[in-house]
């Protein structure tokens, strides 16, 4: 288990000191994509994808895929150290992506080469090192599905702190637009956009959608950017908005946005429907692994490649969600340990109860 940890902690400190951001991964690619080519694992690619199958792979078991990003957000004004060092301090690797989601990323791949070999499994593993995941882009792990056999099963590696995330909300991201009509500020002329969609607004901050999730609570409706008006002297005709919306699974997004249709006056255009809200079962063999080992359950806030999945996925991993995207991002060195320890254990059980 130490050379495994040892071998994780080298290969994210690679990582960490090559920039990745999103739709910029060919160097992070290329670095994995050499790791898995000296393990001898016969890694494929595709754009900035990389992914490769347990030697003894088999088509008539079922498939379970590992899987976490290697692409980064852009670091924040904060840092107070140089994002791209991957320098240890204290126990703790820092670093831009250290915790979101490299660490877990190295955690499933040392997982990977644990189980590599072995002839009994009653699952094959599919390991995948995936694009585009901070932006949800075309590119990722959506534009891989096609190419990987039929999976059972997924394990998403982002930073849970080992907990199991059995749900996780949906994205809905409306642009807005209230329309009024011009006139001059000084006379009573024109009908002012800027009122229209503070009424909107006000609707949105009062609404409460009547189903409420276990798991993962209300639906949450936030207005987050807003642009109106031309100069001190003139109504503002237009007044747009942006709408940030995080669905449960009891409203799918384009519900959702028929529902917010129908009570606002303003203009609605949804960016996208793709990124529902998910759910594994309880009684999914993954979970039941998990809580056999006394993993605690949650639902998760954040959104992942989770959304893009057609089948089952748990998302855990090492690391704490509350570091990503912050300055100093950090993740300390026990815990990828205990993520690669983590992630065998279960992967362990779960073989003993498929």
């Amino acid at each position: 288990m130490q050379n495994l940890t040892l071998t994780a902690l080298e290969l994210l400190q690679s990582l960490i000191a090559t920039p990745s951001y999103s739709k910029e991964e060919a160097d992070t690619a290329v670095i994995i994509e050499n790791f898995f080519r000296v393990q001898n694992w016969q890694p494929q690619r595709k754009k900035h994808n990389i992914w490769a199958k347990n030697k003894h792979f088999d088509p008539a078991k079922p498939t379970l895929l590992l899987n976490s990003h290697h692409d980064t957000v852009r670091p924040v004004p904060g840092w107070t150290r140089h994002p791209f060092q991957a320098k240890i301090e204290d126990g703790r690797l820092y670093g831009l992506g250290s915790n979101d989601a490299g660490g877990p990323l190295v955690a499933l791949i040392a997982t990977f080469q644990y189980f590599y070999e072995h002839t009994d499994l009653p699952f094959n593993i599919i390991i995948a090192a995936t694009a585009e995941e901070e932006i949800s882009g075309a590119n990722g792990i959506e534009c891989l599905l096609p190419e990987l056999e039929s999976i059972w099963a997924g394990i998403i590696g982002e930073p849970t702190q080992m907990q199991m995330a059995i749900a996780e909300k949906g994205l809905l991201v409306i642009d807005a637009e209230a329309k009024g009509r011009a006139g001059h500020a000084a006379r009573d002329e024109g009908e002012n956009a800027i009122y229209k969609a503070l009424q909107d607004v006000h609707w949105i901050q009062e609404y409460q959608f009547p189903k409420q999730s276990e798991l993962l609570g209300p639906v949450k409706m936030t207005v987050t950017q807003i642009h109106a008006g031309t100069q001190h002297n003139v109504v503002p005709d237009s007044c747009r908005f942006v709408i940030d919306v995080r669905t449960n699974e009891f409203y799918s997004n384009r519900i959702a946005f028929e529902l917010l249709q129908a009570h606002l006056q303003s203009e609605l255009k949804a960016r996208s429907f793709r990124l529902n809200a998910s759910r594994i079962g309880l009684e999914h063999p993954l979970v039941q692994a998990g809580r056999a080992l006394g993993l605690g359950y949650f639902g998760s806030p954040t959104l992942s490649d989770q959304a893009l999945l057609s089948f089952p996925t748990l998302k855990m991993g090492p690391g704490d969600s509350a570091r990503s995207h912050t300055a100093n991002e950090y993740i300390q060195l026990e815990e990828i340990a205990q993520g690669i320890e983590g992630y065998i254990t279960l992967l362990g059980q779960l073989a003993r109860i498929v």
